[in-house]
């Protein structure tokens, strides 16, 4: 019965591996686009500003609002990866103050970041999935090491 069994489930993975994505494609590397549907809508990209006090760092976003805004709680991602390693790109809430987005790291509150969930889809493209439903508000995804953000707005 065993060895029957094997070699359908060998099959439908198989099967499985051998679909490809068929829907839109990002249209520049290394820059996450919102999907609504069958549109994609590229997110603000820009720079925070890291302003350095004691042992805190204030992460600084120009702009009280993103442009970018979508009415999705549970918001999906595509990025055509070329120097952007999708793993590592973090989803952040951002604070809104004195005119500007803003995120405070210190130790004795680190950043923390939404979960989010990265799936392949084909060659270079990636699905970016937010694992949990976000307030409206400002945030950022962006990657370890540079300042380099790409915000959105839920509202």
């Amino acid at each position: 019965m065993t060895l029957r069994i094997l070699p359908l489930l060998l099959a439908a993975v198989f099967a499985a591996s051998a679909q490809k994505y068929n829907g839109p494609v990002p249209a520049k590397p290394d820059l996450p686009y919102l999907k609504h549907a069958e549109n994609l809508i590229p997110t603000e990209a820009t720079e925070a500003k890291e302003e350095k006090k004691k042992d805190e760092v204030l992460y600084v976003i120009a702009g009280a609002n993103s442009p970018v805004k979508t009415p999705l709680v549970s918001p999906i991602f595509l990025l055509q990866a070329d120097k952007l390693v999708p793993d590592q790109l973090g989803l952040y809430k951002l604070e809104i103050k004195n005119g500007h987005r803003e995120v405070l790291a210190s130790p004795k509150k680190p950043l923390k970041g939404i979960r989010t969930v990265v799936t392949r889809l084909t060659g270079n493209v990636y699905k970016i999935e937010v694992d949990e439903s976000l307030e409206p508000g400002e945030y950022a995804l962006s990657p370890e090491g540079p300042n380099q953000v790409f915000c959105f707005q839920v509202f």
